[in-house]
């Protein structure tokens, strides 16, 4: 899997940045016959490269997916700041006790209730190749008079959309 920083790409730190405060991402995996499936995934780290990470229990319909077709997609969705994000990428699972021990916070426990050193848990790990993000304003406000404008004029409120190559 290629391990390049994708941070550094034109609109990356903003489509991060949107993320960071999103608690529950929606996971999209495709089974062997091509339907997709999507799951809430507790948004737990974005590192330094870009790289995504969530817990999983290593024997699950979704890391069997991702064992048959790694291309994966996530959505982020925060109706009360109107941002929402979708990231396409490539995933693995990865069982490796160290990183486990890194990355595991205590409220995980709700998910898996016999701790980190379980091993059923693992992780895994998107690396973003596409994203895309709808940033609108968020005051009350202005949906207030986004709303009167489009009734009057039939014109929506503004919204910034851009999508940004992460590969």
């Amino acid at each position: 899997m290629h391990q390049g920083n994708h941070r550094d790409h034109e609109g990356a730190k903003k489509l991060f940045e949107l993320t960071k405060d999103v608690k529950v991402a929606m996971l999209t995996t495709a089974d062997q016959n091509g339907t997709l499936n999507s799951r809430p995934m507790w948004n737990n780290e974005i590192d330094e490269n870009g790289d995504i990470w969530f817990f999983t229990k290593l024997h699950s319909p979704k890391t069997a997916e991702i064992g048959r077709d790694n291309q994966v997609n996530l959505a982020y969705s925060d109706p009360s700041s109107q941002t929402y994000v979708s990231i396409a990428g490539k995933a693995e699972v990865i069982r490796d006790q160290k990183l486990i021990d890194e990355k595991w916070q205590e409220s995980l426990k709700t998910w898996f209730p016999n701790g980190k050193d379980d091993p059923e848990v693992g992780l895994i790990r998107i690396h973003p190749e596409q994203g895309e993000y709808w940033d609108s304003p968020s005051s009350k406000m202005v949906h207030l008079y986004g709303y009167v404008k489009a009734s009057l004029t039939g014109e929506s409120p503004k919204t910034e959309t851009k999508k940004v190559n992460l590969a």
